[in-house]
């Protein structure tokens, strides 16, 4: 199935499965992250939108064990950047909806929180279409080590994300019921 029909059929799914932006627990995040011994203290997460996993309530976890919060920014030529956030601090909206910090601090995370359409095993993901999340993990990767992790449920996950040498694999996706 190609992508563009693929990203279709589970937004469709998506939507009717987590209309109540299902969260995740945080608990399974962070012994993920105690048990790998990543104990770095920069998180990127983002804003949940059409049907996403909840990340927000993630992050002010993480907010209140000292880590310094980002969210990303969209920028031109699909292109975003991340900035530093505090859940006191209020949003804006962007272009297309969706809440992002001011641009104050820019922020390089240690950890990257995904959002995504569909996954595999092999820890491939099926985003959106317009590449934002790969340029920049590829961005990224030339400043400093990073974990990204993917958020999901588990009926999001298909036998094969079919992928381009643009796509960027992912280091662990975390559902309801388990951690790959």
């Amino acid at each position: 199935m190609i992508k563009s029909k693929l990203r279709k059929k589970i937004f469709k799914i998506r939507k009717l499965r987590n209309g109540k932006n299902i969260q995740l627990s945080f608990n399974k995040i962070f012994n993920l992250l105690k048990k790998n011994n990543i104990k770095k203290k920069s998180i990127g997460g983002y804003f949940p939108v059409n049907f996403e996993i909840d990340d927000l309530e993630i992050l002010r976890k993480f907010e209140i064990k000292k880590y310094e919060i980002s969210l990303p920014v969209v920028k031109k030529n699909f292109e975003m950047d991340f900035y530093k956030w505090s859940s006191k601090e209020p949003l804006t909206i962007n272009k297309y909806g969706i809440p992002e910090p001011n641009l104050k601090k820019l922020k390089y995370p240690d950890i990257i929180l995904i959002p995504l359409l569909a996954f595999d095993e092999r820890l491939h993901r099926l985003g959106y279409g317009s590449g934002y999340y790969d340029r920049y993990i590829e961005k990224i990767s030339k400043k400093k080590s990073s974990v990204k992790i993917g958020l999901a449920l588990s009926f999001q996950k298909i036998n094969n994300v079919p992928t381009t040498k643009y796509d960027k694999k992912l280091d662990y996706i975390m559902t309801e019921k388990n951690i790959l």
